[in-house]
C-alpha cells in the first residue's frame, strides 16, 4: 500500500479527531500523541484532540498526555477522524465521531485490519507499529523532540524493546533517528516498558502460580478474575505483560492469557513464539492481531473458553508437525 501525507490529508481541516483502540496500550498511545503533536505543530489553528480511553499513567512522559479527552466530549461531526492501531469497531465510545466524520484516515498495521476502514487508509501488516507508520506520513522538517519521543515509545512497545520477530531493520534504522533527537531513551524503556508496581508484581506473581501448562508443556494459561482484580485493588492496565511472561516460559510455543470483564465473559489475550498464528486463532472468535500478538473477548465458562481456543491452536501444531 502506498504511503500517505497525513498533513496534506488534513490540509484545510478546522477540527481533527485522533483516537486509537479500547484499552490503548504503547503503540496506540505513542502512534496518537505523536499524530497529535505533529498535526499540532504543524496546523496550530486546527482543533485537534484526542480521544482514547484513560491510558496508563506510566504514559504520562509524553508532552501534552494530560490533554487526551477521555469522556468523548466532541461536538460531530468532525472535519477529519483519524483511526490509529485498529479498524472502526475496536474504537469504542469513538466509533460514532469516526462515523460522524466528514473524512476518515485509517492507519494501522493489524493483519485483521489488512485493507482499512477509513476513506484515507494506509495498512501495512509488516510493519512493527502503528507508531513506524506514522513516522512514515510525517513531514520530517516538523519533527522534534518531543513527537519524537512518544514515536518511539510506541514503538518499543509493540516491539517488545526490539526483540519481538516483527522487528526489522527498517525498524532499528528508525529508532536510530529517533534517539539522535536527545531525549533519555534508556530511562523511558525501564519506565514505561520494565517498571511495574507493587501491586502489578503481586498479580503477575499470582497468575504465574496459578497458571496451567497443556499440549505437553508447548501451551500454557492463566486468567485473572474479577474478585481477583478487587482483591488488590487492581485495574485491567495492571495486568500488561502477564501474557509476555507466560510467554517466555522454557518449551511454551503458545501463551493464553484471559481476566474477567463481565459475567462469564473474558478478554483473552494472545502469545506464540514461533509457529502458531494467533491472529487466526484471535480471528475465529472474532477479535484480530498479530501473526505473534493478538487478542479477543470470549464468552462462557473459564474451561469452556480455553476447550475452544486450544481446539484452534492444537490445529496448527499438528500441521507443523506434519509439515
Amino acid at each position: 500500500m502506498e504511503s500517505i501525507n497525513l498533513l496534506k490529508e488534513c490540509e484545510g481541516a478546522q477540527s481533527i479527531v485522533i483516537s486509537g483502540h479500547v484499552r490503548p496500550d504503547g503503540d496506540c498511545v505513542g502512534s496518537c500523541m505523536a499524530a497529535y503533536l505533529y498535526l499540532k505543530k504543524a496546523m496550530p489553528s486546527a482543533d485537534i484532540k484526542v480521544c482514547i480511553e484513560k491510558p496508563a499513567s506510566v504514559f504520562g512522559c509524553i508532552k501534552d498526555f494530560e490533554l487526551i479527552d477521555s469522556s468523548f466530549s466532541v461536538e460531530a461531526p468532525v472535519d477529519v477522524m483519524i483511526a490509529l492501531d485498529c479498524e472502526k469497531s475496536r474504537l469504542g465510545e469513538a466509533e460514532e465521531i469516526f462515523k460522524l466524520a466528514k473524512k476518515t484516515i485509517n492507519i494501522d498495521h493489524h493483519i485483521s485490519n489488512e485493507h482499512g476502514c477509513g476513506d484515507i487508509n494506509y495498512v501495512i501488516p509488516s510493519a512493527s507499529s502503528t507508531s513506524e507508520l506514522i513516522y512514515d506520513v510525517m513531514d520530517k522538517s516538523y519533527m522534534d523532540m518531543d513527537i519524537a519521543k512518544a514515536v518511539y515509545i510506541g514503538i518499543v512497545h509493540d516491539t517488545g524493546v526490539f526483540k519481538y520477530s516483527n522487528t526489522s531493520p527498517k525498524t532499528l534504522r528508525i529508532a536510530a533517528e529517533l534517539i539522535e533527537y536527545g531525549f533519555d531513551f534508556p530511562s523511558i524503556i525501564d519506565e514505561t516498558f520494565y517498571e511495574k508496581t507493587f501491586v502489578q508484581n503481586q498479580i503477575l506473581g499470582r497468575a504465574l502460580l496459578e497458571s496451567i501448562m497443556f499440549m505437553d508443556g508447548k501451551c500454557i494459561v492463566s486468567y485473572v478474575n474479577q474478585s481477583t482484580l478487587d482483591f488488590y485493588n487492581a485495574t485491567p492496565t495492571d495486568l500488561e505483560g502477564i501474557v509476555n511472561q507466560l510467554r517466555i516460559i522454557k518449551g511454551v510455543e503458545c501463551a493464553i492469557f484471559m481476566y474477567q470483564v463481565g459475567n462469564l465473559e473474558y478478554k483473552v489475550s494472545l502469545r506464540s513464539c514461533k509457529y502458531v498464528d494467533v491472529s487466526k486463532v484471535a480471528s475465529y472468535f472474532g477479535g484480530g492481531g498479530h501473526v505473534r500478538a493478538a487478542g479477543c473477548t470470549m464468552n462462557g465458562t473459564f474451561h469452556d473458553v480455553i476447550n475452544n481456543i486450544s481446539g484452534q491452536i492444537e490445529k496448527q501444531m499438528k500441521e507443523y508437525v506434519t509439515e
